[in-house]
């Protein structure tokens, strides 16, 4: 076995490889780029080398830079981890010449599976269904568009050497598939070093499934399950779940085998996935390999007791694996979250900058241990929770990066007890700071066809077309959030009341009605009346009637505390309360569910006066191009004085390696250019006025 590994990577699978490394006794070496000379990675590992600037290209992709820090540190392996050099067959080869193990599949195998086209090509050969497409690089926007349309639309525009969403463009017309081509372009060459990009058919409604693989150096190779990943947005996949909802048994015998035969033809060894599109009526095709870890491995790990990490280690150190394929069992419902820096409620951009706050719920889940017992929720803790990151409290989320804050896995009985965790787990996971996708994973979660499985990889698409808004989130009780916020401000007035020193006559008295004003947009609130007849001090408990209903909310969480937990009416809750930044300082905003409450907590004859307030507008903007996301500015396509239709490229601003195309949404004159080429802009900086 190994002494010391490095691990090749950042970020939370760099965390996550050094957590089963230091569980095997092994010491571990962490790279570093000077964007992440603070991050978590560097300080859990035992050594760390700097490898160089920020941009990946000069760092995390620098083979040389790599080999050398593993042979200064006197490391026998170097783990890839997922992204930057995991699936680059010739990094692979090159540990092998210097006398390092790659731990991973061999040179190869990655040749003949990663890279997405020569794996179609061999798998046609083997005689697997594959996707109808043009295989081959393709060279210029115009022969894609040529070969767009002999597939006929919608086609998929795919980088070579692709993954994790980037370099992947989905073209219904000959401009999409023109345009497309040249970001996937961009995008491939800027992630991986590779810009070679193919065509293939787009399948409508498929869902997305692939079998996670492991073989070892002695020919042997198994299949751990599946893994349903069709809850994708822009191709990128947002929750993951094992095992499916969808494929029968036979099904998932079938594909397991044919990923075991795909995989014993390339003499595979190390963990691996294989993935397949498959139709409604269970017809399976081949779609690509993944020789690499998967983002979302911790699913398999929960109802198979494995730690892949560990297994790809021993299979690397040329152990056999210690089971067969009639070991491998599947206890429970696993789901995983990806908790992102992007902000869901202006079309998912990516948000970057300091986490002010970052407290994840408390986990007791580790690599192969599972913890199905005890409810969703209760007593203060979560059951069955396990959360994988590479960041801390006051930490930063870098630009250069993707954007991944934390991945949040629940282990449950079922499916609809995993659900339930999962929700629980959402509820707790308190990040400040940056915007997070956390009220889009609720929303989600809560949704009719996702809860009875009737999915495919269009889900999002077709039922958040026109982008996620505050009012997308249903509550099953919206009234609780009302109750949540007029007990707060109840506690509070609670505690003013007994200061002591107060002038005789003007001291905070607590009367039992309240009014909570719930903010609109556009100055429509909404007033509820609310009564609390009641507030025992000593045990946080008081009875909070809404209109007909009656909350019995009992909670010992400090005023000041984001996280508030306690019973409703007997059953434990958890929901997040907090002053409303930014906003009137009076205002409390509840979040629970996905859902959030912006209110004002009020006497009747505050309320009253408060009707009386008028509405200021906010200015009007819609003379400027405003910056949507902290990023760099890589193109201004206008000029002063230009005459721009609706729909023309404006600007290019690249952030979290994506490239994102600022259009015009109406027909305009160019007044002034703001913003220079390779600028860093801030959110809602100006980058053009109009006339």
């Amino acid at each position: 076995m190994f002494k010391k590994i490095l691990i090749a990577n950042r970020g939370e699978i760099a965390c996550r490889v050094i957590k089963t490394a230091r569980k095997m006794g092994i010491k571990t070496v962490a790279v570093y780029s000077e964007a992440d000379k603070d991050a978590r990675h560097v300080e859990l590992a035992d050594e760390a080398v700097l490898l160089g600037p920020a941009p990946s290209r000069e760092s995390y992709l620098v083979a040389d830079k790599i080999i050398a820090a593993a042979k200064a540190t006197g490391a026998e392996a170097v783990h890839p981890g997922y992204g930057f050099l995991s699936e680059n067959e010739a990094f692979a080869r090159r540990c092998e010449e210097e006398g390092i193990t790659f731990i991973g599949p061999k040179h190869y195998s990655i040749a003949a599976m990663g890279d997405k086209i020569a794996s179609k090509k061999l798998a046609n050969e083997a005689r697997v269904n594959t996707i109808p497409g043009y295989n081959d690089a393709i060279d210029t926007p115009e022969q894609a568009v040529e070969i767009a349309k002999g597939i006929g639309y919608p086609v998929m525009i795919k980088a070579s050497a692709g993954g994790g969403g980037k370099g992947l463009r989905v073209a219904f017309n000959d401009k999409e598939a023109f345009e497309g081509f040249a970001s996937c372009r961009n995008e491939a060459r800027n992630s991986f070093g590779d810009d070679r990009v193919f065509i293939e058919k787009y399948v409508l409604e498929p869902r997305h499934i692939e079998i996670q693989v492991l073989g070892d150096s002695h020919g042997n190779v198994l299949y751990l399950h599946e893994r349903e990943c069709s809850i994708q947005r822009r191709h990128q996949k947002v929750i993951e779940e094992a095992p499916s909802p969808f494929i029968s048994d036979e099904t998932r015998k079938a594909m397991g085998e044919q990923a075991v035969a795909l995989a014993k033809a390339v003499k595979y060894q190390s963990a691996g996935t294989v993935e397949f599109v498959v139709g409604k009526d269970q017809d399976f095709y081949f779609l690509e390999m993944n020789t690499r870890l998967q983002v979302e491995h911790p699913v398999t790990e929960c109802i198979t007791g494995l730690d892949l990490v560990e297994q790809m280690i021993r299979v690397a150190a040329g152990e056999r694996l210690a089971f067969a394929q009639a070991d491998i069992k599947r206890d429970g419902w696993a789901i995983e979250c990806r908790i992102n820096a992007e902000d869901p409620f202006r079309n998912f951009l990516p948000s970057t900058g300091r986490l002010v706050r970052y407290a994840p719920p408390a986990q007791q889940l580790e690599q192969s241990v599972e913890t199905l017992q005890g409810p969703a929720y209760a007593d203060g803790k979560y059951g069955g929770v396990r959360v994988d990151t590479g960041v801390y409290e006051g930490g930063e989320i870098p630009m250069f990066y993707d954007s991944m804050i934390a991945k949040l896995i629940v282990h449950g009985r079922d499916r609809n007890d995993a659900i339930a965790k999962m929700r629980a787990a959402l509820n707790g996971f308190v990040i400040r700071g940056i915007s997070s996708n956390i009220p889009f994973q609720a929303a989600l979660l809560a949704h009719p066809k996702f809860v009875t499985g009737a999915f495919n990889t269009g889900f999002i698409a077709e039922h958040y077309s026109q982008g996620f808004k505050a009012e997308d989130v249903p509550h099953d009780d919206p009234l609780f959030l009302v109750a949540i916020a007029a007990f707060v401000r109840r506690k509070a007035r609670e505690r003013a009341a007994g200061i002591s020193g107060q002038l005789p006559g003007h001291g905070v008295k607590n009367d039992a009605d309240l009014v909570v004003v719930q903010l609109g947009p556009n100055g429509q609130h909404v007033h509820h009346a609310v009564n609390l007849p009641v507030f025992d001090a000593a045990r946080g408990a008081a009875d909070v009637q809404v209109g007909d209903k009656v909350y019995a909310i009992e909670s010992r969480t400090k005023l000041g505390d984001i996280l508030m937990t306690g019973t409703v009416n007997g059953k434990p809750f958890s929901a997040q309360v907090e002053r409303v930044a930014g906003k009137n300082p009076l205002a409390l905003r509840v979040a629970h569910n996905g859902t959030q409450l912006d209110a004002l907590v009020l006497l009747p004859r505050a309320a009253e006066l408060f009707k009386l307030m008028p509405y200021k507008a906010p200015p009007d903007l819609s003379k400027f191009l405003l910056s949507p996301m902290p990023g760099l500015l890589v193109d201004v396509a206008v000029s002063v004085g230009q005459k721009v239709l609706a729909g023309e490229k404006l600007a290019v601003i690249e952030a979290m390696k994506m490239e994102n195309i600022l259009v015009a949404t109406q027909d305009c004159v160019v007044k002034e250019v703001r913003a220079q080429k390779g600028e860093s802009l801030s959110v809602d900086q100006h980058i053009i006025a109009f006339e």
